[in-house]
């Protein structure tokens, strides 16, 4: 079996009449030796910022000389970046190793069911210090929420997302993303609403769990370059990654840091302050090519969008922008879109590669009954071409609406 042939296979599972839970998963992980008991772990949820957070967390751990895993979703380019060790994809020869013995052991697992237990299975393989395991969807019944206690339990921002499975309050989402906090762990929650640190609190409070919720971080500065703060009157730091919610994440590793630290891992501060400046995330308000300035964004729902349009006007306050965009038909749309609306001198649409995309030119009809100048274009490459063709030197292309969509465009521009 070849790498591309494993992908394939695990692509053909689906969520189609199976519903969420941890059985398939534990027996699973069961007929592979449970290599989950054996790792030692940090465990992130939440609506937004999850990623970004991992990410860091995972440059700054392995700075520290920890053989660190990641396991995040969905990927950007190809599907071995779900699975990464000290920042390196899974080689093809082990991807396809470890998926055909999981296939073997399989039954009737979902999709995200058998890429958890693939990366099990890696990441023991790699003989990991410590694995970075993002949430998939959820936390509660998420299927990494297999694993035993964690070192640390995360909770990132949360946002109503997900409502028909998670929940319609901002309250019952949180309750499910505190869902992977067990007795035995810390746990570490970016500071937000008081209803969900209340959530969040009523949980720790129940099981014995310290809780710290970050404090608001300090910014020195803020430009295409990165941004320095300080915390709690330490650093200052630097974070190459752009937005004022990445300082936020960043406080929200900070203080992972400094849990794992007393729990008893050995994590210098030099390494910190190094992880943090070397941390990628591609396709989050990337700056990926100058003169026109291009700026790759996946957000994908309406708390993203604002998040960028925030992020736009401080990076480029008073300036409009150039988007190329898609949605699915599903999405808040409208929602999405009205973030955009008052930064865009144009908009250049396509149809998203999924049965649930909205047309590029139902999309462009919308976006100029709202009184926008928008194209619609045949596809990714059609888009990115026509946007950068009307571009001039000093104008700003920010494509976004989602991952796959960013993963694509970075292709595109020779970065994937």
């Amino acid at each position: 079996m070849t790498d591309a042939e494993a992908v394939e296979l695990v692509h053909q599972r689906a969520w189609v009449g199976q519903k969420p839970g941890l059985e398939r998963i534990r027996r699973l992980l069961g007929r592979l030796g449970a290599p989950q008991n054996k790792l030692k772990f940090v465990h992130i949820a939440g609506s937004n910022g999850k990623g970004s957070t991992a990410a860091m967390l995972s440059s700054v751990l392995a700075a520290a000389g920890l053989k660190t895993g990641l396991y995040t979703s969905p990927h950007l380019w190809r599907f071995h970046e779900r699975f990464q060790v000290n920042g390196l994809p899974i080689p093809g020869e082990d991807l396809a190793d470890i998926t055909a013995r999981v296939l073997e052991a399989a039954e009737d697992e979902t999709e995200f069911e058998l890429m958890t237990a693939i990366g099990m299975v890696y990441f023991l393989q790699a003989e990991c210090d410590i694995v970075v395991l993002e949430t998939g969807l959820g936390g509660r019944l998420d299927s990494t929420n297999i694993i035993p206690a964690p070192e640390a339990a995360v909770i990132t921002h949360i946002g109503l997302e997900h409502t028909e499975l998670l929940g319609d309050t901002l309250d019952k989402i949180a309750a499910e993303k505190a869902g992977i906090i067990k007795a035995g762990c810390d746990a570490v929650l970016y500071g937000q609403d008081q209803g969900i640190q209340s959530v969040v609190g009523d949980v720790c409070r129940r099981l014995g769990v310290p809780l710290t919720v970050t404090a608001p971080p300090r910014v020195l500065s803020a430009n295409l370059e990165g941004q320095t703060f300080t915390y709690r009157d330490k650093g200052p730091y630097h974070i190459p990654l752009l937005g004022e919610y990445q300082i936020h994440n960043a406080a929200v590793v900070l203080e992972t840091v400094n849990v794992l630290r007393r729990r008893g891992w050995n994590i210098p501060e030099e390494a910190v302050i190094r992880g943090l400046s070397q941390a990628k995330w591609p396709g989050r308000l990337e700056l990926a090519r100058r003169a026109p300035d291009v700026i790759l964004d996946g957000g994908h729902n309406p708390q993203c969008m604002e998040a960028l349009g925030k992020a736009l006007r401080e990076l480029y306050p008073g300036k409009k922008l150039i988007f190329l965009t898609g949605v699915l038909a599903d999405k808040d749309y409208p929602a999405m879109m009205g973030e955009l609306l008052p930064l865009v001198k144009e908009f250049y649409t396509i149809t998203p590669d999924s049965p649930r995309a909205m047309s590029a030119a139902d999309l462009a009809a919308w976006l100029e009954s709202r009184g926008a100048r928008a194209v619609p274009c045949g596809t990714v490459r059609d888009g990115l071409d026509q946007a950068l063709v009307a571009a001039g030197p000093q104008d700003v292309v920010c494509a976004t609406g989602s991952l796959y969509m960013i993963g694509e465009v970075r292709h595109l521009l020779g970065l994937s």
